[in-house]
């Protein structure tokens, strides 16, 4: 029998869990995942955006080969290539019943995704009564189903849905953040927003136990990226990449803590191994499937990759992350980190304003990720890692010739730009 799934995302969560060690958040749904099922210690996102980082997730294939290089939303305008594939789409075909809970942040068209149901109420009390209303209607119908659930929570300004700050546990400060009022008055907010993300997660799978599905249900519970501060969401330092990924349900081993390093452009291959669905050919990511069902057939990554092209401006980045280092290109002179708008009007950014306002003098960054966690000292161009530099430079660039990325042919232009390109060159006024 095929498996059903409830795939659940969150936004701008990073690893900001308890059982990853964050003592004072509230999150103990989660925590029961984790400990139940499988929690892979080193996972990561491909890009530190919202969209980007959704469509690889969704797609198997990296931002810059399905087509979001960018925010799908707004005046921003990115959206999958025609002919990318929605893994709803793909288990639709398959036989499953696929419904959407709460946002999608992939593309303008909803429709061109592939889910039967819509559900687009946001805030997660009401994606939770969605979900489990759905699910009591759902009777003894005999097709798997693939319900992805994606909340808004945590994202900026954390109070979606009327949601309050959490200090019941404490604030623990990540140590790339300073320890200031601002700084810890925000990490509070998050904890009410992470704290409710984690009681809704209980109720739908209540939902499930109850109706008698749940047994039957592959749990999937993962980030789009880093939280929502400075140093982090829109860079690729660890903790813009960072994602949660834990995995509950038939055939997957659980009660185990998996190591290897894991990029969320490999979730799609999985996620259609597990149902038994074939893998289209076009697909970038790799299957760890063997790894939870602890059978042979999987390869352990050496390296994963990430890049941002753009979120609130062009700022075109790459890297190359492996077990104990990782080498970050820079195609643009600008500041050293480039802070999202929403995090910019935080508490937190005017205290860290000296480390992201500095010039950034050089065309790369590489760290020693075992001595130098946080990404502190750029090692770039000393005598003693000159090889290293050479052998990550070649790897890197390796790989983004082999899936075609466009910054190879030069600078990347923007939905916005060829907007106005467009009326210019009609004459229209108008983009």
């Amino acid at each position: 029998m095929q498996p059903s799934f409830l795939f659940i995302t969150c936004h701008d969560l990073g690893r900001h869990l308890g059982c990853y060690g964050i003592r004072s958040v509230h999150t103990p749904t989660l925590d029961r995942l984790a400990g139940e099922g499988v929690r892979f210690a080193r996972s990561f996102c491909t890009s530190p955006g919202c969209s980007p980082s959704r469509a690889a997730l969704a797609t198997g294939r990296y931002p810059h080969s399905n087509g979001v290089l960018g925010l799908a939303h707004a005046h921003f305008g990115w959206d999958l290539s025609p002919g990318e594939q929605h893994v709803a789409a793909l288990l639709s075909r398959a036989g499953y019943h696929t419904a959407l809970f709460g946002l999608q942040h992939v593309t303008y068209d909803v429709e061109r995704l592939g889910f039967r149901t819509l559900h687009p109420a946001r805030p997660g009390d009401a994606v939770a009564a969605n979900l489990q209303a759905f699910v009591q209607s759902w009777g003894a119908r005999p097709e798997p189903f693939y319900f992805e659930v994606n909340f808004f929570e945590p994202h900026r300004p954390f109070d979606f849905g009327a949601v309050g700050p959490d200090e019941s546990q404490g604030v623990q400060v990540p140590g790339y953040l300073p320890e200031g009022p601002g700084t810890r008055s925000e990490l509070a907010l998050m904890q009410g927003a992470i704290r409710k993300v984690d009681e809704c997660v209980a109720r739908m799978e209540a939902a499930l136990r109850d109706a008698g599905l749940l047994e039957r249900t592959i749990v999937v519970f993962t980030a789009d990226h880093g939280i929502a501060f400075p140093r982090a969401k829109g860079t690729l330092y660890d903790p813009g990449l960072e994602i949660a990924l834990l995995a509950r349900g038939p055939g997957i081993r659980g009660r185990r803590v998996l190591e290897p390093l894991v990029s969320n452009v490999d979730l799609l291959p999985t996620v259609l191994g597990l149902a038994g669905v074939n893998v289209p050919g076009n697909v970038q990511g790799h299957t760890v499937a063997p790894l939870l069902r602890v059978e042979p057939g999987y390869t352990a990554r050496t390296a994963v990759y990430a890049e941002k092209t753009f979120h609130n401006e062009y700022d075109p980045l790459r890297c190359i992350r492996t077990s104990a280092h990782k080498l970050i290109a820079r195609f643009e002179a600008s500041n050293p980190v480039e802070v999202p708008a929403d995090i910019m009007r935080g508490a937190s950014y005017p205290e860290m304003l000296e480390r992201t306002l500095s010039p950034r003098g050089t065309n790369f960054e590489l760290y020693d990720l075992v001595a130098d966690p946080w990404e502190q000292q750029n090692l770039e161009g000393q005598p003693e890692t000159a090889e290293l530099q050479r052998e990550l430079t070649y790897r890197l660039a390796e790989w983004m010739r082999e899936t075609g990325d466009p910054l190879l042919r030069g600078p990347v232009a923007s939905p916005f730009y060829h907007r106005t390109l467009n009326a210019l060159q009609h004459g229209t006024g108008r983009a």
